[in-house]
């Protein structure tokens, strides 16, 4: 007897919740990097590494093993990712060294790899089950929403515990170990959606898989994806230190503020844009994160800098970050069958999370030789030639489909 649809919108909440938890996990160190750096005295360039080694992480997870719930089911393997965060966790709690920083962040990226494409795929699954004949739209929003949601949730939990509490580099590890605890025991009650194939496919890393005629389409929401987290990437990674070294604001909390900002703003534009067309996601996202970066070097630049320019111009890129985004994951689910689903949000995740990593480490290098201010006007000169460059693509190649449609209408 099939399962009733309430027990899968209960489902579809589950999975949200441990989705967001796992993304918020996954940013709490960075208002905390300051703190490590003062008691140890590392450099920004060792804030990189440790970022990068989480981009490692993420990275080496949507090659192996992203695309692996469309052959085993979203359960077995997201259970198992969940708990993948709570081993960092602990990592956290007792190797406070840098060699145990750059484990603890490797251990983070595997779960969150996993995490984002299956429970992208599940959460769209149980929404069409327990919504019978309901457009895929919602679920779509919430899942990109608690992607960006829980990215920018992390911080400010983090930098508020860290301002206001005892012992900031033990408290929000708890926290967040007990939440991901929770996380565990409500996935495990939620119902499957996608059974384990039988017999199973030989084993093989992350590849595209989408219609053949849907990959220029692909490539595109790829593309996208890279451009937007690299606007995200470089606050993630190093607001802090511009914070510190440039806006002479030392509040953890303001650190924690900064970089929720500018993840929240991508929520509310996605929100504001749910029933966009891709087009439209594209174009105003793409506006945003340019006057959004703009503005963020004007903040540095000005002869007394200003922190709340640069939180507003950390709010604009980061929503149109978000609608581009959304846009991206939207395009990839459109285009593809459940039984590749998994796989093809894989992708898009690992071009995005790329974009993620490179900026920040390559800022990261350029701080070593150049002034913050100066790395930061570079990053933002290369981003939006950048973002210039996919829009122009992207743009191209939505013509050439809408042109190729009327063809056909009027042959």
């Amino acid at each position: 007897m099939p399962l009733s649809p309430l027990r899968h919108r209960l489902g579809f909440w589950s999975v949200a919740f441990a989705f967001l938890t796992v993304m918020a996990f996954s940013t709490v160190p960075s208002p905390l990097y300051g703190i490590y750096q003062q008691r140890d005295g590392f450099s920004s360039f060792t804030i990189t590494l440790i970022y990068g080694a989480y981009a490692i992480g993420v990275v080496a997870a949507l090659l192996l093993a992203g695309h692996v719930s469309d052959w085993h089911g979203r359960r077995r393997v997201l259970l198992p990712a969940v708990a993948i965060s709570i081993v960092s966790t602990i990592v956290f709690l007792l190797w406070r060294d840098v060699p145990g920083l750059v484990l603890a962040r490797i251990v983070n990226g595997l779960s969150v790899g996993v995490v984002a494409a299956t429970a992208t795929a599940w959460l769209t699954e149980l929404h069409l089950v327990g919504r019978p004949g309901a457009s895929p739209m919602r679920a779509q929003l919430i899942a990109t929403g608690v992607n960006l949601g829980g990215l920018g949730l992390g911080p400010l939990v983090s930098g508020a515990l860290a301002q206001w509490a005892g012992s900031p580099l033990t408290v929000p590890y708890l926290v967040f170990l007990v939440a991901l605890v929770v996380a565990v025991a409500v996935v495990a009650l939620t119902p499957e959606t996608r059974e384990r194939l039988d017999p199973l496919p030989a084993y093989r890393v992350q590849r595209v898989s989408v219609p053949e005629a849907a990959r220029g389409q692909f490539f595109n929401a790829a593309w996208g994806a890279f451009v937007a987290f690299g606007a995200l990437g470089l606050f993630t990674g190093l607001s802090a230190t511009f914070l510190v070294g440039t806006l002479h604001e030392t509040s953890h909390l303001l650190a924690g503020v900064t970089v929720f900002a500018l993840f929240a703003a991508g929520v509310v534009a996605q929100v504001s844009l749910a029933t966009a067309t891709p087009r439209r996601l594209l174009t105003a996202g793409s506006v945003l994160m340019v006057a959004g970066l703009a503005l963020t070097a004007l903040a540095v630049w000005l002869p007394s800098p200003s922190y709340a320019l640069f939180l507003a111009g950390g709010a604009l890129t980061g929503g149109g970050a978000g609608a581009v985004f959304k846009g991206s994951v939207g395009t990839v689910i459109a285009i593809t069958e459940p039984h590749q689903r998994a796989e093809a949000l894989a992708g898009v995740f690992l071009a995005g999370y790329v974009g993620l990593s490179v900026p920040v480490v390559g800022a990261g290098v350029a701080l070593q030789f150049a002034s913050p201010r100066d790395t930061l006007l570079g990053f933002a000169i290369i981003e939006v030639i950048a973002i210039a460059a996919i829009v122009r693509r992207m743009l191209s190649s939505d013509d050439r489909d809408a042109a190729t449609r009327q063809e056909l209408v009027t042959a």
